[in-house]
């Protein structure tokens, strides 16, 4: 399925430039309004990826309630298979067979929103906004574009592992991780220092994310270029460049994958990596040593908000039943729901005041209920810091030249600008 952070954008990153969507004109051509105003009745299409096979009972209690509020309507439930979701969302808007309501991710709205196919829920369901975290609803704020493309559904964040033992061993206190970027830097010089180089801070190189998280601007305000070469973008990568020269950034951290840096973690030579429940019990079962001494906290930031993975729910702009498609993705997206769906799987209600229940401040003393109760704090003010419009492409384009500017071949500033004009490039063209 989805969720841990990383398999929750795996999926929706594979669509890239897919989803052009070119037979179905430009975002004042896709027919439809946005008006939900109308009788809530008729059968609504409803598409999800990946969740019939362990939520299933879940999701048909749900459509039951549904329909029994509000009689008149039929709920078809439709749920692909995660490998290729994105062409599958490219063929049927290409065919003009969308799904009424159809689980997106903010990347997976961005083409349909700007074909003209998804209803600005700003416009058509404004009311309910305060029902939701501010970042949440946000988060399917699309560059360029006026207005919200999706209910927020269902959220995640990215907690951080760290190794306590190897703190003290360099001197650093192991109660006091590295909360923002200069403190990073700076612990991860002094535990480079104090191993000899036998021990890194960190794995990977940073990531679009990062950039984010550090403060910088990643995109101008129109969303039509990225703009992550300023300042404080150098001087994110700078600063990257001197752990790397230190011995403080892994060797392999310029090709490590996330399962390689989990590995690299378990075997106790690097000192923070993110992190999930499932490692927990991984490092539980095979490296009881690091269990003992592995503490948790949010990714480091400068901005005093974590990062957000979301998934939601989009409405048709061509659906004949608008008024019971909104009313349905509100409906499965109310707190109650989303608390109930929460009690199934590792995941966030996007919902107000949800996050406050006991069930997400108090552990249970399981690996779970740690990792749960971390994420749930530090995702109550996170925000989604990739651009919708940051394709897989662009991600690579970004990793290749920051690489670059680790090994030395091109300044951090050179790399950046290269980046940006790749990206700017994709952007164009997408």
């Amino acid at each position: 399925m989805r969720m841990s952070t990383r398999a929750a954008t795996a999926v929706a990153v594979a669509l890239g430039s897919a989803l052009v969507l070119t037979a179905c004109g430009s975002s004042d051509s896709g027919g439809g309004s946005d008006s939900a105003e109308g009788k809530v009745e008729g059968t609504v299409d409803f598409q999800t990826w990946n969740l019939k096979t362990n939520f299933k009972d879940y999701f048909q209690g749900l459509i039951a309630d549904f329909e029994k509020k509000y009689p008149g309507t039929e709920v078809n439930w439709i749920d692909q298979p995660a490998e290729n979701y994105a062409n599958k969302l490219s063929a049927d808007a290409a065919a003009g067979d969308l799904p009424d309501v159809v689980n997106v991710a903010p990347d997976l709205v961005y083409p349909l929103a700007k074909a003209g196919l998804a209803m600005n829920l700003e416009e058509a369901a404004g009311k309910y906004r305060g029902e939701y975290l501010p970042g949440a609803w946000k988060s399917h704020e699309l560059p360029g574009m006026d207005g919200v493309y999706a209910f927020p559904w269902y959220l995640n964040t990215g907690p951080m592992f760290y190794n306590k033992k190897l703190f003290a061993d360099a001197g650093l206190d192991p109660e006091k991780p590295p909360k923002t970027y200069g403190q990073l830097f700076d612990s991860g010089i002094d535990m480079a220092k104090r191993s000899k180089g036998k021990i890194a801070m960190l794995a990977n190189i940073p990531a679009v994310e990062d950039f984010g998280r550090y403060g910088v601007e990643l995109m101008d305000e129109q969303g039509a270029r990225f703009t992550f070469n300023e300042a404080k973008g150098v001087e994110l990568v700078t600063e990257y460049k001197k752990l790397y020269d230190a011995k403080a950034l892994d060797s392999q951290a310029l090709t490590n994958q996330a399962e390689g840096a989990g590995r690299k973690f378990q075997q106790q030579s690097i000192a923070m990596n993110p992190g999930g429940a499932l490692d927990l019990q991984k490092y539980k079962k095979e490296a009881p040593s690091l269990y003992r001494n592995i503490g948790i906290t949010p990714a480091v930031n400068n901005t005093g908000k974590d990062n957000m993975y979301v998934q939601g729910l989009m409405v048709n702009k061509q659906s004949k039943v608008k008024p019971a498609a909104v009313a349905f993705a509100h409906f499965v997206t109310n707190a109650k729901n989303q608390m109930d769906f929460a009690h199934e799987v590792t995941v966030f209600p996007s919902t107000e005041g949800s996050l406050d229940d006991p069930f997400f401040t108090k552990e249970d003393g399981t690996d779970e209920g740690r990792v749960k109760v971390a994420a749930a704090k530090a995702i109550k003010t996170a925000v989604n810091y990739t651009p919708a419009v940051f394709s897989e492409q662009m991600k690579v384009a970004l990793r290749n030249e920051v690489a670059k500017a680790m090994q030395g071949k091109k300044s951090p500033k050179q790399a950046l600008d290269d980046a940006v004009a790749e990206c700017n490039r994709l952007l164009k063209t997408a």
